[in-house]
This record gives structure tokens, sequence and C-alpha cells, in this order.
């Protein structure tokens, strides 16, 4: 094949852009020659993300609607009239062979449009509970890729293939040892230790419900790895005060976050489809957390898919003041169901979903 042009447009949040650059990254391995253009929404982490790992962005300047009554959304009309037509003439000019949506404001304009000029889309769902971008886009894809069983609810079944979300190629290779990940934290090897995840900008839930309970996790001499978050890391930082118990690390992002998954026993995070689908992978117990402040309770909705096979904990936001830190202490306590819960969350892995959608991407084009 030669030269394919592949465009590839959503994101919003890094659970959208991840799976994206790794669809990617999987299609350029197997066509060295393959030319991308990625298009997202102008301020948002694809626009660095994205050219971070080596991919030209364009931006659109589109933004969703606000869920509460806002003067912003009189704007929508005008802004997605002029993404549509910014789409047109990117597309124009790229001439793509095919088009790829990860979800996210920019892929309903741009998908739209390729759409309306005959080009094959693609469109990828990493939840369980389908975005409002990729249902209004069903009807013009050609496949529709999904990460959980009974989306026929949502999309036509003839479209749909279970292919698992895309994951970064460092969490599916798991190169790193227990001894290493440790030595870098400067932790015990012979101690169990908790890891805390909640984003790149944090949860506030998450956050102030460690916070509470820290001294409880000293006291049964347990090891803590805390990803705060951008938004709440200095008044995290500043409420556990100068005396930092020895064996707890407090980081506002952790960028080499396969060296937190090798030391972890037991991980507590929100339940973003990503973070999900590399939790899967890591075959180790999981305290779900899902965040209320998502359209359609969609990370609920993920972690239940997780829970009715016996394969996390959920806690829910607003029992997880009083709730989440005992629950993982028992956890600890209770080396049968860490165990069986370890073995559950690892038979829903699926390690080659990134190759999967290359080849569907792929198939569209020949």
């Amino acid at each position: 094949m030669n030269q394919p042009k592949i465009i590839i447009s959503g994101g919003g949040t890094g659970g959208h852009v991840f799976p994206a650059i790794a669809i990617a990254g999987a299609i350029r391995s197997k066509y060295p020659d393959a030319q991308f253009l990625f298009v997202g929404a102008n301020g948002k982490i694809e626009m660095d993300k994205v050219p971070a790992a080596g991919y030209d962005i364009v931006g659109l300047d589109i933004r969703g609607l606000q869920r509460n009554l806002s003067l912003a959304n009189l704007k929508f009309p005008i802004r997605l009239i002029k993404s549509c037509w910014k789409a047109r003439q990117i597309i124009k000019k790229f001439k793509p062979d095919v088009a790829v949506g990860v979800g996210g404001y920019a892929s309903g304009p741009l998908l739209f449009m390729a759409a309306q000029q005959g080009i094959p889309c693609l469109i990828q769902e990493q939840n369980s509970y389908p975005g409002i971008t990729n249902k209004l886009l069903a009807s013009a894809a050609k496949k529709i890729c999904v990460a959980y069983e009974g989306m026929e609810k949502y999309f036509e079944q003839s479209k749909l293939l279970l292919t698992g979300n895309p994951v970064r190629s460092e969490i599916v290779k798991m190169q790193v040892s227990r001894t290493a990940a440790f030595q870098h934290f400067g932790l015990s090897e012979n101690k169990k230790t908790i890891l805390i995840i909640g984003g790149s900008l944090g949860a506030r839930t998450l956050n102030t419900s460690v916070l509470k309970d820290l001294n409880s996790l000293v006291i049964q001499d347990v090891q803590v790895i805390w990803q705060t978050g951008k938004l709440y890391y200095s008044t995290i930082v500043e409420n556990v005060g100068s005396k930092l118990p020895s064996g707890v690390r407090i980081f506002e992002f952790i960028s080499n976050m396969e060296m937190a998954y090798s030391a972890a026993d037991i991980i507590i995070s929100r339940a973003g489809a990503g973070t999900i689908s590399e939790l899967c992978l890591l075959a180790k117990p999981v305290i779900l957390v899902p965040s209320p402040n998502v359209a359609e309770d969609h990370q609920t909705k993920n972690a239940m898919a997780l829970v009715k096979k016996s394969a996390a904990v959920l806690v829910t936001d607003a029992a997880a003041s009083n709730e989440l830190i005992n629950n993982c202490i028992d956890l600890l306590n209770d080396e049968s169901k860490m165990k069986s819960l370890g073995n559950n969350i690892s038979q829903l892995a699926i390690a080659d979903a990134a190759e999967k959608i290359a080849d569907e991407v792929m198939k569209l084009i020949k």
C-alpha cells in the first residue's frame, strides 16, 4: 500500500487521546510510510500530547454544550458551523484515505464532513455507555470498535467489533520488575503498597478520602504511592505537612506509570475506560470510585461491567469518605479475595486492541 493517509480526530481527555495515539502507533508499525494528521479541539489535552508523540495536529474551535444553563451554549451553533467548515478544508487539503474518530468534541465535525465526502469512517468507543458524539456519528461509520459486550443496544450490530481499548505500549509490555519499581520510589519491597490515581487533573473525592484516613494506612504499616493530580497537589502537600510519613510518596503526576503499577498490591482509581483497560492487564485487585461528574454516569457503568464479573470492588463517590480506606484495609488483609479479584480482572484483558483496530482501519482503505 503506497503511503496511506489516515486522519484521526477526537480528544478532550487522556481517555480519548492515548487510545488515538496507540492506534496511530500500531498502524505505523505495520505501514511505516503511512501519513497521519490528528484533528483536536483547541485548548484541550490533545494539542500538547499528540505533538509530543510525534504527530501533526490541527485544532478546531469546538466546545461541548454545558450541562447547566450558560451563555456559552449560545455560541455552540456558531462554533459547530465554523468547525464543520474548517474540517471540510482540512479534509480537502490532506485528502485522507480513511477517517478515525475516538470520541470527544472534535471528532463530530471531522467525521461528519469526511462521511459527506465519501471517505470511509471508523469510530472507537471506549466506554460501556457511548458518548453523544459517537452516537450521532454511528450512522456515518462503516465500523464501530468497542471495548464492552452488549453494545448492540446502542449501535447497529453489523458494524460492531469487540476489540478492547488501546493502551499505552509500555503498559502492554510491562517490563519493569517489582524490585526496580520499589527502588525507583525508595520504598520497601517487603511491605504492602497501595497506588492511588485519579487522573492527570486529580479527583477531589479520592484525595480528601485518603487524606482523612492516611494515618490508618500508616498505622497498618502500608506504603502509599499517591498521584493527587495537578489541581490538588499543593493543597494535599500543605495538609500532610512537613512530617510526611516515611512510606508515603505524593506526586502531582506520575509520568512512568508502569513503575507505579508494578509496585502496587492494590490500586484505587476512578473508572475511566482507558484506565480500566490498563488495570485489566495488570491482574491486580482494584477498588474503583466512579466519578459522578461525567456524561450519562458512564464511569459507574464501566465499573459495574467489572463488578458483575467479580473483577473489581466498587465504592461510590458519596460513600468514599467513610468507606474507601476501610475497605482497602479489609481487602489488604484478605489474601484470598485479592487473588480472586486479580485473576478475574485478568480474564477481561485485551492486550492487542490497538493492533486489531489498526487492521480494521487499513481494511477500510483496501
